[in-house]
C-alpha cells in the first residue's frame, strides 16, 4: 500500500504548539489583568460573517475588502437562496454588530474587549500572518475625549504589565466627516496638480479614497504625501477641542506622543481621534497597536447610532517585540515528578497523584512504554528535564510503609525526606511553586 502523502498548514496559517504557546498564554493573563484593571469586559463574536458587515463597515475600497478578505458563497438552502460570508478580517466590526444586534446600549455604554483570531489574505512576512491574532479594547456609548485618553492610557498600562519600552505614540485627528470632505476635495486638486508623480495604487484611490495616498509606503511618493494638505488644518473648532482634551489627559500622565498628520488608519470608519503605537524593532511592520475614534459605524451597520473608540494590536507583533526586547516569559513547570519504579504501583500512585493535584499541586507523572516504566536513572533523567522542583519517589520499600521520598531536584541539595501517603494535606503545600 502506498503511503499517503503528508498533509501539512495552508500558507500564513501556523500551528502554535509548546514551548511557544506558553509565551501566548503569558501574554493574554497579562491583558486580562489590565482589562480588568480598567473595568473592560470580555466578549466573544463569530469567526465568520455576513460580507456586507465589512463592506458597509470597512469601506468598499479598502485594501481589505478589495484585495484580503477571505469571501464565499454558502450553501443554497431551499429556496435556492445563498448568504455571502467571510471570515472577519478584523474585530472591531463583528464586535459592534453584537453590540446593536442584542442593544447592548440600552442601559449606558459598554467597555469591551476581545481576543482570537483574523484573515487577510495577503503575503505572509515577519509577523503578519493570514490567520493573525488580534487583542482589542473597545468604549461604546461614550463620547467624550477623556474615553479616548483612556484607551491609550490602557495600551500603556499594557506595555508596562508585559515589560516593552520600545514603542512611541503617534496621534492625529480625522476631524468630522464634513471637515474630511472639504480636505477630501483639497486633497484630490492637490494631487491631480501632480499626476505624473503619482504610482498605480494612487491613481486608483485618487477619487475614491485620497486620504489613503497620504498613507503611501512608496518611497518615490513621501515627498509628495509630505506636501499634501493636512487634514488637521481644517478642523473646525469643536474638533481641534476634542483633540486638545485627549492631549491634555495624556500630558498629565506623562505619556509622550509625536502629532503625525499623516496618520489615517485604513479603514473608513474612524473619525476624530486616531493613534498608533509604533516600534523601531520590528522593521518595516512598525505598527504594533492602532484604533480611534468611530462614532457612525454602529449606524453604518443598521444599529441605533452611538459614539465609540478602540484599539486592536497584533498578538505576533506583539510577542515579536517581547523577544526582541529580551523579556523573559517563564515557562510553566510542574511543581513535581513522580518516579514509579513498579508499573504494578500506578493504581496507589496516581490515587496520591489525584490527591495532590486537589491541593492545587502540578504534577507530572512518568510514563513508561507498555507494562515497564523504565530504568530508575533514565526517570531521574525525564524528572530533571522537567523542570519540577521535586522528585516524588515511590518505591517498593516506600509504599510498604504507606509512604513516598520527596527529593528536592533544583536547590543543589538534593535533600530527601519521607512523607505520608495517608497526609496528602500536611504536605502538599511544600511542593508548589514560590514563584
Amino acid at each position: 500500500m502506498s503511503k499517503s502523502p503528508q498533509i501539512t498548514a495552508i500558507k500564513g496559517m501556523n500551528d502554535i504548539l509548546p514551548p511557544v504557546s506558553a509565551r501566548w498564554e503569558w501574554l493574554e493573563q497579562a491583558v486580562r489583568r489590565v482589562m480588568a484593571g480598567f473595568a473592560y469586559r470580555n466578549a466573544r463574536t463569530p469567526i465568520m460573517e455576513h460580507t456586507q458587515l465589512f463592506t458597509r463597515g470597512l469601506g468598499e475600497v479598502t485594501d481589505i475588502v478589495e484585495k484580503e478578505m477571505y469571501s464565499f458563497q454558502d450553501r443554497q438552502d431551499k429556496h435556492g437562496d445563498a448568504d455571502h460570508l467571510s471570515l472577519r478580517p478584523e474585530g472591531t466590526a463583528g464586535l459592534v454588530r453584537a453590540v446593536a444586534e442584542h442593544n447592548l446600549l440600552y442601559d449606558g455604554g459598554k467597555r469591551l474587549f476581545y481576543m482570537g483570531p483574523m484573515f487577510r489574505r495577503e503575503r505572509p512576512q515577519r509577523g503578519r500572518y493570514r490567520q493573525f491574532h488580534q487583542i482589542g479594547a473597545e468604549a461604546l456609548g461614550f463620547a467624550g475625549p477623556e474615553v479616548d485618553a483612556e484607551l491609550i492610557l490602557l495600551a500603556v498600562a499594557l506595555w508596562r504589565e508585559l515589560g516593552l519600552t520600545n514603542w512611541r505614540l503617534e496621534l492625529n485627528s480625522l476631524g468630522q466627516p464634513e471637515e474630511r470632505r472639504e480636505h477630501r476635495a483639497a486633497l484630490i486638486a492637490y494631487f491631480e496638480q501632480h499626476a505624473d508623480q503619482l504610482d498605480e495604487d494612487a491613481r486608483r484611490r485618487l477619487h475614491t479614497n485620497p486620504l489613503r495616498i497620504l498613507d503611501t509606503k512608496n518611497p518615490a511618493m513621501q515627498a509628495l504625501a509630505e506636501g499634501a494638505p493636512r487634514l488637521i488644518d481644517h478642523l473646525g473648532e469643536a474638533s481641534r477641542k476634542h483633540f486638545d482634551a485627549v492631549r491634555a489627559v495624556l500630558d498629565a500622565n506623562g505619556i509622550a506622543y509625536t502629532i503625525n498628520p499623516r496618520l489615517v488608519r485604513g479603514l473608513d470608519y474612524y473619525n476624530l481621534t486616531v493613534f498608533e503605537f509604533v516600534t523601531e524593532a520590528l522593521g518595516a511592520q512598525g505598527t504594533i497597536c492602532g484604533g480611534g475614534r468611530y462614532d457612525y459605524l454602529i449606524e453604518q451597520i443598521g444599529g441605533k447610532g452611538a459614539p465609540a473608540v478602540g484599539w486592536a494590536l497584533g498578538v505576533e507583533r506583539v510577542l515579536e517585540l517581547l523577544q526582541e526586547e529580551g523579556v523573559q516569559v517563564p515557562e510553566p513547570v510542574p511543581d513535581a515528578y513522580a518516579v514509579i519504579p513498579d508499573a504494578t504501583a500506578l493504581p496507589a500512585v496516581m490515587r496520591c497523584l489525584q490527591a495532590l493535584r486537589a491541593e492545587g499541586v502540578a504534577v507530572q507523572m512518568h510514563a513508561g512504554a507498555g507494562e515497564g516504566m523504565g530504568s530508575m536513572k533514565s526517570q531521574f533523567k525525564r524528572a530533571d528535564a522537567s523542570g519540577a522542583r521535586f522528585a516524588l519517589i515511590f518505591g517498593a520499600d516506600e509504599l510498604a510503609a504507606g509512604e513516598l521520598t520527596l527529593k528536592a531536584l533544583r536547590d543543589g541539595s538534593g535533600a530527601q525526606s519521607r512523607v505520608s501517603l495517608a497526609d496528602v494535606a500536611g504536605w502538599a503545600a511544600r511542593l508548589k511553586s514560590t514563584d
